[in-house]
């Protein structure tokens, strides 16, 4: 081949999209003291995971930081996460990773990065019998001026440099006491120091996340009336568990008004008589792979929201270690409502399930469209700084479109 023709080839059909920096997110280490004043999302690949490495260089370098654990499921081939923990055991802190062996394409990388943990002081888990470790979690023990601090990243993907610029997901940084807590209980479950808790705040698959879910569904079941229905709105790669299926059709014969986004596999029907009227599943397929997470509970008027790393499938709920957190700062949950809002806005790149399984395009008399183009010029808004760009990108919609 020719490789002087390249340059005589048309340009690219569709412009870039490159990863804008997060706004409020100050350089160099001032970063902890940002996460402990507040919360912090990124909507990735929209919003950099530059501060999420940051995060972990600092942490390997800083004298003050004690401990690092964290899950790995998915690395890219020349991990910068891998890199930073081996550097972090090398200065002599104290480095717990869980490397799940069983990610399926990745086994072997992940036995080679496990191995060059392990070699520079490390202490390396190699999953937990008979489960594949999926949940996305990061957790630094750090000494402050006023005693221990612990520092959080709960995520919906990997920690993958190469597959963050590729998927849509989201990253949660937080030094929330309750939720530092649970990680904490967490990694002490996983790693075998101790037998699972009562959690603050998180629901752990295979231990109850089901329950959990089928509890947030049966009370939105109970606080639903003709004046005020209940809500369910969630995004996810696929929905195929039976038990929070029927859920969902009760749900909806009580009169919850249900919303789903879901990319994949969906077995559950929508717009059926007398069974799910009230509930409608759309799919978007854009230039961005849909990985996120999202859940929202209208609670009666008290939005509950959480995002994590399980889908509403029988492998996620009973024979995988996943984590969902809910986002409690209000500011973060309004932002999330913003961002389901676009994707059920979407009549661009979205298709919607009809009741006999066939999925058509969306018809609508309104302007078109695209919700992954919206968030990225969101994102480019909010880092060169636009006032109102956040509350101003997405206008909510509350009922579905014509």
């Amino acid at each position: 081949m020719d490789f002087a023709r390249l340059t005589s080839l048309p340009a690219p059909r569709a412009a870039a999209w490159p990863p804008q920096a997060p706004p409020g997110i100050p350089p160099g280490d001032a970063i902890w003291k940002t996460i402990a004043e507040r919360d912090l999302l990124l909507f990735h690949p929209y919003e950099s995971f530059e501060p999420v490495l940051r995060l972990l260089r600092l942490a390997a370098e800083d004298p003050q930081v004690l401990a690092i654990k964290q899950v790995l499921y998915r690395t890219s081939p020349q991990s910068e996460v891998v890199r930073a923990l081996e550097r972090a055991a090398e200065n002599g802190k104290q480095v717990t990773v869980l490397v799940e062996l069983q990610a399926r394409f990745d086994e072997e990388r992940n036995v080679t990065w496990a191995r060059r943990l392990e070699d520079a002081g490390a202490q390396v888990l190699y999953g937990l019998a008979g489960l594949k470790t999926h949940a996305k979690a990061l957790l630094i023990v750090r000494r402050g001026p006023e005693g221990i601090e612990r520092y959080a990243h709960v995520g919906t993907g990997n920690y993958n440099e190469r597959t963050v610029l590729e998927y849509s997901d989201l990253s949660l940084l937080s030094a929330d006491e309750d939720l530092c807590a649970d990680l904490t209980a967490f990694f002490n479950v996983v790693t075998g120091y101790s037998e699972p808790l009562a959690w603050r705040t998180i629901a752990m698959a295979p231990l109850g996340l089901r329950p959990r879910f089928l509890g947030l569904i049966r009370r939105e079941i109970e606080r639903s009336t003709p004046e005020e229905p209940g809500q369910i709105r969630a995004k996810m790669n696929a929905l195929v568990d039976a038990p929070i299926i029927d859920a969902l059709y009760e749900a909806s014969r009580a009169g919850v008004k249900i919303d789903l986004n879901v990319r994949g596999s969906c077995l559950l029907r929508p717009g059926v008589a007398g069974l799910s009227e009230n509930i409608r599943v759309v799919s978007i397929v854009d230039r961005f792979l849909e990985h996120s997470r999202i859940y929202e509970f209208r609670n009666g008027g008290d939005v509950e929201t959480f995002i994590g790393s399980a889908d509403w499938m029988p492998r996620n709920l009973d024979r995988r270690v996943e984590l969902v957190v809910p986002v409690r700062d209000p500011d973060l949950g309004a932002r999330l409502a913003r961002i389901l809002d676009a994707f059920f806005a979407d009549n661009v790149k979205s298709r919607e399930l009809k009741a006999d399984g066939t999925l058509a395009k969306r018809a609508s008399r309104k302007k078109p469209f695209r919700a992954q183009e919206a968030f990225w010029e969101e994102a480019r808004a909010r880092a060169q700084g636009r006032p109102d760009t956040e509350r101003g990108a997405f206008a909510p919609l509350r009922s579905a479109p014509e």
